[in-house]
C-alpha cells in the first residue's frame, strides 16, 4: 500500500484548482499528494463563466471577456454595463492544460483512478464528489449549450445575453443565454431551473434549434461544440470524517441562487493552502451565512412561483450593476445588498423567509 500526505478525490475543477495552488505555492516541495480520476484523458468538456471580482491563477484560459450584458424578458430588455467587474469565460480544455503541464513536473504527485493500492488512513483527503442520493426532488439549474459558427458575421461579441426569458416556461423557470465569442461564432445554451423528476423539459436538442432559427435568425451554422450539465441548487449532505475536508460543489462552493462555483473553488484552494500546515483545526471555509439565509428564501420563492420569476430577475438587473454583480458573486456589504432586496417584490420574500 502506498501512502501519500494529500489525497485529492476527483480531478475535476476543485481538484486541479487545488492541486495548483498547493503546487504553485511550493507546498508539495517535501510533502506527496495523489489525486484520484477516472478519466483516461482530459479535453474540453465545460466552459466555466464568472464576472472577475478577483484576481485568479487562470487569466491565460480566459477566451472571451464582456463589459456589457443584457437581460431580456417577453416584454422588456435591458442592457447593463460594467468595467468594474468585467465576465469571462474560461475554456476547460486550456484549464486542463495548463494545470496538468505543470504538476506534472513535480514527482511529488501522482494519478490514480481509485483508491485500492492506497493507505489512506492516515492521508488528508480533499473530496470533491458529492455523495449520490435520491436528489431529483431537489431544485437544479440544467443545461445544455451549443457552440456555433455562422457563415456571416452575425453577433454583436461586445455585449452577451445573460438571460434571456422570452421562451417557454412551462411552469418552471427558463431561458436561454448566449456568449459571443467573436462575430460569427457564439455558444448558446438553454437553462432551467427545475427539479429533475421531469423529463419533460429535457428536449434540449429542439429547444436550442427553435431558438437559433425562430429567435437568433440563424439557418446556416455549424456546431463546432456541445456540453450538457446539472449544477445542484442545494447543499449535499456529505458524511463528516476526521481526516476528510470536502471541496467544489461537494463542499458547498456552488452559489445557490446563481449556480456560480468557479471563484469560489479558487477562494476555498487558497484558503486551504495558507491553512495547509494546521488544516485539521482550521475553521470550516463557506461562501457566507447571509448569501446561504437569502438564498434559500430566494429558491423558496422560486420554486412556488416560477411565473414570477423572470420578472424578479429583470428587475434585481434595474439596480446598479456594481452591486448586483458583487451581491451575484458573494463580495457584497450591507448597502449592496440593501440596493439589491429593495428591487425585490418585498412581501413575497417575506412571507418566504419561514
Amino acid at each position: 500500500m502506498k501512502d501519500f500526505d494529500y489525497i485529492i478525490i476527483g480531478g475535476g475543477c476543485a481538484g486541479l484548482s487545488l492541486a495548483y495552488e498547493l503546487d504553485a505555492k511550493n507546498k508539495l516541495k517535501d510533502k506527496t499528494l495523489a489525486i484520484i480520476e477516472t478519466r483516461g484523458d482530459y479535453k474540453r468538456d465545460k466552459t466555466w463563466s464568472f464576472w472577475k471580482v478577483m484576481d485568479h491563477n487562470f487569466e491565460d484560459c480566459v477566451i472571451k471577456s464582456w463589459d456589457n450584458f443584457s437581460v431580456n424578458t417577453e416584454t422588456g430588455h435591458h442592457e447593463i454595463q460594467n468595467k468594474d467587474y468585467p465576465y469571462q469565460t474560461i475554456d476547460s480544455g486550456l484549464f486542463y492544460e495548463k494545470i496538468l503541464k505543470r504538476i506534472s513536473l513535480n514527482k511529488n504527485i501522482k494519478f490514480y483512478k481509485n483508491t485500492e493500492s492506497l493507505n489512506i488512513e492516515n492521508s488528508i483527503i480533499f473530496n470533491s464528489i458529492p455523495p449520490k442520493s435520491n436528489s431529483e426532488l431537489n431544485l437544479w439549474q440544467h443545461f445544455k449549450g451549443v457552440e456555433i459558427k455562422t457563415e456571416k458575421n452575425i453577433f454583436d461579441d461586445e455585449i452577451f445575453n445573460l438571460m434571456d426569458f422570452n421562451c417557454d416556461q412551462r411552469k418552471n423557470v427558463h431561458f436561454f443565454y448566449t456568449l459571443p465569442f467573436a462575430k460569427n461564432k457564439a455558444l448558446i445554451e438553454t437553462t432551467w431551473l427545475s427539479k429533475l423528476n421531469n423529463n419533460t423539459l429535457n428536449d434540449y436538442d429542439t429547444q436550442l434549434q427553435d431558438y437559433i432559427k425562430n429567435i437568433l435568425k440563424i439557418k446556416n451554422y455549424e456546431v463546432k461544440y456541445k456540453e450538457q450539465g446539472a449544477i445542484p441548487l442545494f447543499f449535499p449532505k456529505s458524511e463528516k470524517k476526521n481526516n476528510t475536508i470536502n471541496i467544489g460543489s461537494a463542499g458547498g462552493m456552488t452559489r445557490l441562487s446563481t449556480g456560480y462555483t468557479f471563484l469560489n473553488i479558487q477562494d476555498h484552494s487558497r484558503y486551504i493552502v495558507n491553512q495547509i500546515e494546521n488544516i485539521k483545526k482550521a475553521k470550516i471555509y463557506d461562501i457566507g451565512k447571509k448569501y446561504k439565509f437569502l438564498d434559500k428564501i430566494f429558491l423558496k420563492v422560486l420554486n412556488r412561483y416560477p411565473e414570477k420569476m423572470p420578472n424578479i430577475f429583470f428587475n434585481m438587473f434595474q439596480a446598479p450593476s456594481r452591486s448586483v454583480i458583487k451581491f451575484l458573486s458573494n463580495k457584497s456589504n450591507i448597502l449592496d445588498d440593501l440596493t439589491v432586496i429593495l428591487k425585490m417584490p418585498k412581501w413575497l420574500f417575506i412571507k418566504n423567509i419561514f
